[in-house]
């Protein structure tokens, strides 16, 4: 414990001579060869009246050691020169205790500790307390990939891929297999250092489980004329219910009674199936049969299984598989064939009922038009009978109402024609008839038969 106190006032009294002037920047700060740096800056200092901001303000950067007196080649920039060691640029105004610097034009042999200086005379200071690390690299640091949210099925993550802009002026481009031209954002952090970055909002399924995320950044160097690129990847974990559950049943097809069959249940799910569960259908719906993923059993009779995976997200059930019986499936192969004779055998009995009815429907009615005849042509006889007149004579032949005789019959009506005569009384008034004699009461029928 004593060792401690007295390393840390050790500390302490390296910089106490010298806490007239504070910064306020980043205590270590990375870069790339062929670029730039941008160092964000601001100083205060211990005693507001020792400053004064409309007196001549000059910065200065020493490397290494902040005590340049016998090491004047340490101060490696002075805003009061034009001929300075290292290409910097103070791009801050000092006035407003603003200190920020560009940092140009980079190599290797730049890496080392900074410790700014202000020079307002008669005000003199330096940051002892407060040196920056500036390590240079030739290779570019990874983008970092971020993912805000649960990884679960169904739900909705933004994933982002950041990397670090030490030079503002030619920021990284983000490229990722997310999406295409992504949109990219150059954002300034609490430190007053930069960050490129690109985003997208998904919402997650188990196809996204094990997706590599692999994101790139490209960085312009030499003024634009090369490029440093560095990638990261990272896999997605999405976590989802059990997937593609299905049922299988060896060995296939049917079986004999007393054998021995094997039926096994496979899903996928992240985290995996913790439990199968077996059943058969009943005429009461579902029975459990068994637990886990394979059932072995000895046949009695035939039946309807699935079964169902189980995990902490939820569960899925397979499609059915049916285990036959040798002889039951004989039955069950002939069912259908029953089937199509049987609606061909209904189909004959009423092709065969309808037909009768549509003859017997067609035979009443040539009996019903034959009997309306009849007395079409014996009422007016009886009428004409109660009428009081002449009598008149007609010639009717009957052969055009009798059905189409055979040849046979044709050529006896030809040979046998007689005539008959009907006595026909007509009123006066009566004028339907057409008058074909010399005089209206001289009419008479001969009858054909």
């Amino acid at each position: 414990m004593l060792l401690s106190v007295f390393f840390l006032s050790g500390a302490l009294a390296d910089c106490v001579p010298n806490l007239n002037l504070f910064i306020t920047a980043p205590q270590e700060m990375e870069a790339l060869t062929g670029s730039c740096l941008q160092i964000p800056c601001n100083f205060r200092v211990k005693s507001e009246e020792q400053f004064n901001s409309t007196r001549t303000t000059f910065g200065v950067w020493i490397k290494n050691d902040r005590y340049f007196g016998k090491k004047p080649y340490n101060v490696i920039f002075n805003s009061s020169r034009k001929d300075n060691i290292y290409p910097m640029n103070l791009t801050g105004d000092l006035s407003q205790k603003n200190c920020t610097t560009l940092f140009s034009s980079l190599i290797t042999n730049y890496s080392d500790k900074y410790y700014f200086r202000i020079e307002n005379r008669p005000f003199l200071g330096t940051a002892s307390c407060d040196p920056l690390q500036i390590t240079v690299r030739d290779s570019p640091p990874s983008p970092r990939i971020e993912i805000s949210g649960d990884l679960k099925e169904k739900e909705s993550v933004s994933i982002s891929c950041s990397a670090s802009t030490p030079c503002p002026h030619s920021p990284p481009k983000l490229t990722w297999n997310l999406q295409q031209d992504p949109h990219i954002m150059t954002e300034e952090n609490t430190d007053r250092t930069f960050t490129t970055k690109i985003q997208k909002n998904i919402t997650l399924s188990d196809e996204h489980d094990g997706f590599i995320i692999t994101c790139s950044a490209r960085y312009p160097v030499n003024e634009g004329k090369d490029v440093k690129t560095s990638e990261e990847t990272t896999t997605l974990n999405v976590s989802y219910a059990p997937k593609d559950t299905s049922a299988s049943i060896s060995p296939p097809g049917s079986v004999s009674a007393g054998s021995w069959v094997n039926l096994t249940c496979s899903s996928r799910a992240n985290p995996p199936v913790s439990r199968f569960t077996w059943f058969r259908i009943s005429k009461d719906g579902p029975v459990t049969v068994s637990e886990g993923d394979f059932y072995s059993f000895n046949v009695t009779d035939g039946g309807v299984y699935h079964c169902v995976a189980t995990n902490v997200l939820g569960n899925q059930t397979s499609s059915e598989i049916r285990l036959t019986i040798k002889g039951e499936q004989q039955l069950e192969s002939l069912s259908p064939w029953i089937a199509v004779v049987g609606g061909i055998i209904v189909l004959i009995c009423a092709s065969v009922a309808i037909w009768w009815f549509k003859s017997k429907r067609s035979t009443s009615q040539q009996t019903q038009s034959l009997t309306a005849e009849e007395p079409a042509v014996q009422q007016p006889a009886r009428a004409t009978e109660t009428e009081t007149g002449d009598i008149h004579y007609g010639e009717i032949n009957f052969s055009n109402w009798r059905p189409e005789p055979s040849s046979a019959s044709v050529q006896d009506s030809g040979q046998q024609e007689d005539t008959l005569y009907a006595q026909v009384k007509v009123s006066k008034t009566v004028k339907s008839f057409t008058q074909t004699a010399d005089s209206p009461e001289d009419l008479y029928a001969q009858v054909l038969k």
